[in-house]
Order: structure tokens, then sequence, then C-alpha cells
């Protein structure tokens, strides 16, 4: 150790008499700014305008529904309240976890709240889909394995964070997928058995692998495509986490509410009217556009520049648009109009993340691939 000591002391002695200015060690970037929870002032920003917007749409759908008999469609303002009711919800939810999770981590050292807040949607919105489609008494084994161990266990892994990467982007589609057939075969009832067997891999996939990527995106250490960081230090001097996934949320939201507006305004070709008559191209092109510029007004918020947010915007919208309608098709499929009445106004919760199950996967990948050193 004394040996050490005097070598150490020597070099720096030597390096000093020639002039040379002797290395330093590059600062270490404290523990909680590799990913986590971090309420920094631009995530502060966004959630006060977003609750700002709520406040004043809740005002605008009182106002419209004192009108709405004599000047408006009572169905439509009926529509836009309740959709507002269901994004106080939403929205008060994601808040109260990452409000939970900033006061506790420097306790627990990982964003808990919010992991097990997407973990219970997961298990309803699961819930909800299998529910919707008829099972026999063979599944139930397998349902009691796919709801217990999982769907817990996927939301654990990712709650762990950047350390379990390859079990939970693997876990589901590969364990899982191999284990539910097996499973099925062993109760002995070979009835419909690839249907049953589709059946519940979709709803896995869909409503708990799928949805986990969301919160997923509170361990990823991002930087600017240039390789900067993004995270400077704890103080908050730049982006957050919490600020990205709050983005994303809102991103895919609003994009269902643009595609909504501009059908109603513009809409005249349906897509596919049997699977879901309100989609139309005109509305579907004028919610992309939409929301491609509303990804650069807020830019700000994330580590993607003014040209990147737009096409991750444009990227991320379609896989919402492709979300909508593929659970809009299994509805029509299963001769149902809703998928359950948790969430008031829209009748059930998997109904209010349909787009967001699509679109996390994609914004997650493209976060980490071209904006993360994970």
């Amino acid at each position: 150790m004394t040996d050490a000591i005097f070598t150490s002391a020597t070099t720096w002695l030597l390096l000093a008499q020639a002039g040379v200015a002797p290395p330093v060690a590059a600062p270490v970037a404290p523990a909680s700014t590799a990913g986590g929870m971090r309420l920094d002032l631009r995530t502060l920003i966004l959630l006060g305008t977003v609750l700002g917007l709520l406040a004043a749409a809740s005002i605008i759908g009182r106002v419209l529904r004192r009108s709405a008999d004599t000047t408006l469609n009572p169905a439509m303002v009926k529509t836009f309240r309740s959709r507002v009711n269901a994004w106080w919800t939403m929205y008060a939810i994601l808040i109260a976890g990452f409000l939970v999770d900033f006061a506790f981590r420097y306790v627990f050292r990982a964003t808990i709240a919010t992991v097990v807040l997407f973990g219970l949607v997961s298990f309803w919105a699961l819930r909800e889909y299998i529910t919707m489609t008829p099972t026999r008494r063979g599944d139930h084994r397998t349902l009691f394995w796919t709801f217990f161990l999982f769907t817990p266990l996927q939301y654990v892994l990712v709650g762990i964070g950047s350390y379990c990467f390859e079990l939970y982007t693997t876990m589901i589609p590969v364990y899982a997928s191999l284990f539910i057939p097996a499973r099925i075969a062993i109760s002995g009832d070979p009835k419909r058995f690839l249907e049953r067997v589709a059946k519940i891999q979709a709803g896995l996939l869909i409503c708990v692998y799928a949805l986990s990527h969301a919160p997923a995106l509170l361990s990823l250490q991002l930087h600017y495509s240039n390789g900067q960081p993004w995270v400077i230090d704890a103080q908050g001097t730049s982006g957050s986490n919490a600020g990205l996934l709050f983005f994303f949320v809102l991103l895919v939201q609003l994009n269902d509410v643009f595609q909504y507006v501009w059908g109603q305004l513009l809409g005249k070709h349906v897509i596919a009217e049997q699977i879901n008559s309100s989609k139309t191209w005109e509305g579907v092109i004028g919610g992309l556009m939409s929301s491609m510029i509303l990804s650069m007004l807020l830019c700000w918020a994330t580590p993607f520049s003014l040209w990147e947010a737009p096409c991750i915007a444009l990227v991320v919208s379609l896989a919402g648009f492709a979300g909508t309608m593929t659970m809009s098709a299994v509805k029509r499929d299963r001769g149902v109009s809703d998928y359950g009445t948790l969430v008031q106004g829209h009748a059930g919760v998997l109904d209010r993340i349909d787009s967001i199950c699509f679109a996390a996967p994609v914004f997650f990948h493209i976060t980490r691939y071209f904006f993360s050193k994970l």
C-alpha cells in the first residue's frame, strides 16, 4: 500500500517537472442520473401545461354541454366530455406515480410506483381481453401462470432496469410463448387448440409485454444523437426520463384525438368500415401531421432535435393507429363494442391504451438505439 502511494506521488512529481498536466479522473455521474425518476424543470413545465389544458378542456366541456341542445350534436359533446374525464383519471394516476417515485428515489433507488402502476394496468387490460374471449376449462391453469407469474415477473424485470434488459425483452415472446401451448396441451383438451393458444399468446404479448416498454423508458441512460449526455447532473440541468415517458403518452393520446377531429371535419374515405367506421384516410393523415407539429413544439422536453422529433412522431403515431385498428378488429370479431367499464367515458382500460400498447415498444427501441447507451 505504501509503495503504491509512493509510486503515484513520484509519477505526479515527474509530470509536474516536465510541464505536463497530471491526468485528472473523469467525473463520475451520480447514480441518480442514470435513468430513473427526476422531476426537472422541463418535466414540471410539461406536466403543468397538460394539467392546464385539461382544466381548460373541462371548462369548455361544461360550456358546450349547456349549448349542446341548440347548436351542437349532443352525442359529440358527451363523447368529448367523457374523454376529458378519462384523461383526467389517466394523467392523475401517472403523475401520482411520478411524485411517489420522486419522493422515495433515495430510499428505493428505482421507479417502483410507476412500474407497479403500469403493471396493474396491464393486469386489468389482460383481464378485459381474456374475459371477452371465452376460454375452456383446460385453459384455466395456463391463465393462472399467465396472470400470476409472467405478468408480474415481466414488470419485476423492468423495474430492476438495464441489468435485465435481455430478460424482459425475451421472456414473454420466447419462454412464455413456448410455455403456453405446452401447458394447454398437457391439460388434455385438443378442441380448438390453435385458437386458444393464439388468443392467450396475443393477449399476453399486447397487454403485458408491449405495454411494459413504456415504464422501461425510465431505465435508459439517455443522450443526444451526437453522443452528448442528456442528463448532466443530479440538479437536473438537462432532461428527465419521466418527462420523456410523459411526452410519449401525451403524443400517442393526442394523436388519437387529432385523427378523430380531422376525421369529423374532413373525413370522407373510411379505411375499413367493418373494423372501425370512424377511421378515415383524411383523419389519419391529418392526425399524423398534427402529431408531428406537436412533437416539434414539445421537443425541448426530449433528447430529440427539431427534425428528429417529427420523424419519431410519425413512426410512433402510425404504430398507435395500427394498435387501434387491431384491437377494433378483435372487438368486431367477438361482437362487442367495448372491452370493459372501468374508465368512465371510454368503456374499458384496453380501449384507452390500445394505441399505447402498439406504440410503446416502437418508441422504446428507437430511443434506445439512437439516444441511449444501454
